[in-house]
């Protein structure tokens, strides 16, 4: 379902990691491609929750330029498993409700660090799952799942249309990161095979000791969508 307003979400939503990047220790290149097809896994779940895992693609090394010009003035090197690559393919690893979500199926463990690495104990070091109609704020859930991940947890906030049972949960503390067009009022970004009309959308990383990872959605070869 995603389209060209996905590539104009992405460069408003990029100016905006940029111009923070001073907020941030570290940061994250995440291809469009890979948002893309975690989207289109999103929308044919509603009103599920889906949990992703990927790895950094250690064969692509984030672009000097591109690299020099995000570390802003407190980055830190060596923060996460990972650090310095772009994410590589996306792997749909469960899909439920936001008590089972996080519990890896049997199929997607790797057999040796299963005690060790929690719920989690796959073979991911890099994990997102969505918030239905819910802000991309950690929950307490979301804050102990992630002190087994390498890498870093990502969330992905989507608000839809019919509401049903989850209305939108708003007022919610934390920093919202939107990632929609620029329009007025409530847009509709599409119709999932749900048949749920899509509103909005956000997206954030976090570390596993709480801090905000930046986020800067590029093309396949690691530049910032939107980049001059």
């Amino acid at each position: 379902m995603a389209g060209n307003w996905l590539t104009e979400a992405a460069a408003a939503y990029n100016s905006e990691s940029i111009e923070s990047k001073d907020v941030y220790p570290a940061h994250v290149l995440m291809p469009l491609n890979v948002l893309s097809t975690i989207l289109e896994w999103t929308f044919q779940s509603l009103p599920d929750e889906i949990l992703v895992g990927m790895d950094a693609d250690t064969s692509l090394p984030h672009p000097d330029g591109v690299e020099e010009a995000l570390q802003g003035a407190d980055f830190e090197d060596g923060l996460f498993s990972g650090q310095g690559f772009i994410l590589g393919t996306p792997h749909l690893v469960n899909r439920g409700d936001s008590y089972s979500v996080h519990h890896v199926p049997e199929e997607w463990m790797d057999g040796l660090f299963d005690e060790s690495r929690g719920v989690r104990g796959g073979r991911f070091s890099f994990w997102l799952h969505t918030h239905p109609n819910a802000p991309a704020i950690p929950s307490g859930a979301d804050a102990e799942s992630a002190q087994w991940s390498e890498g870093c947890d990502m969330i992905l906030g989507v608000r839809y249309s019919p509401e049903g049972v989850l209305p939108w949960l708003d007022g919610v503390e934390g920093e919202r990161r939107a990632l929609v067009p620029a329009e007025e009022g409530r847009p509709v970004l599409g119709r999932a095979v749900t048949g749920h009309l899509i509103h909005g959308l956000e997206l954030i990383a976090f570390h596993r000791r709480g801090f905000g990872i930046n986020v800067i959605l590029t093309d396949s070869s690691g530049v910032p969508i939107g980049w001059n």
